[in-house]
């Protein structure tokens, strides 16, 4: 269970999340929806403990994979010579979880890189560097995995096959990813959080929302008239 607690966190005079609250079951695929500027990235960074909140607290799971919207890659390195020398970034300094080279090659085939493997990853398509940043979030088997707008910049064959990679994902840990795309959520996520100017406007599964286009507009409206 990740539990979300009171969460609010300002830059400067603006004030980013506002007394978030949310409780997520191990299990879940929980899309974060909103315009650009909702707030979504800042969650995220939060729950990862890149950023400190405000005020509030985040109970999360030990092991976390976290793939950021612009995904950093080390380019001029080959697919396969850049996970196995992530692997060795991640391993705890007690060695209670290592990750070695079986492993490593496991989830190049589980992503679907392994014609990519002996490639320079610059030679790769957006598609196939989302795919390489996804593995790299898996590394250590992290049982939150947290996506920030992964198909940005997607094609619509690449988003047909990153979205069924997630949705394959989500079978076996909680994944939370953001998007200001409807059509992701419907098709990837079991429950929806709709973010709008710092707060949560709606918080629904996906089976019982009859229109989230409408959904949509109608939360981030109410959030303007008020």
């Amino acid at each position: 269970m990740i539990a979300i607690e009171h969460i609010n966190k300002s830059f400067g005079a603006q004030q980013v999340l506002k007394d978030i609250n949310l409780e997520i079951p191990a299990g879940q695929v929980l899309g974060l929806l909103g315009p650009n500027g909702a707030g979504k990235s800042t969650l995220m960074k939060i729950l990862i403990g890149l950023w400190k909140a405000d005020s509030g607290s985040v109970s999360v799971p030990a092991r976390i994979g976290y793939l950021p919207e612009n995904n950093p890659l080390y380019e001029e390195m080959y697919v396969a010579e850049y996970l196995q020398f992530m692997a060795k970034m991640t391993q705890c300094p007690n060695k209670w979880y290592m990750v070695n080279d079986q492993m490593v090659n496991d989830l190049i085939d589980r992503v679907g890189l392994t014609p990519e493997r002996h490639k320079h990853i610059r030679e790769l398509s957006k598609g196939y560097r989302q795919r390489v940043g996804l593995a790299q979030a898996l590394l250590g088997d992290p049982e939150l995995l947290i996506l920030d707008e992964p198909t940005t910049g997607l094609d619509p064959n690449q988003l047909v096959e990153i979205r069924a990679l997630i949705r394959s994902l989500g079978k076996e840990r909680t994944v939370i990813l953001s998007t200001h795309i409807m059509q992701e959520v419907r098709e990837m996520c079991d429950r929806v959080v709709i973010l709008d100017h710092g707060q949560i406007r709606a918080d629904k599964p996906i089976h019982e929302i009859n229109d989230l286009e409408d959904l949509f507009h109608q939360s981030t409206q109410s959030s303007i008239n008020r």
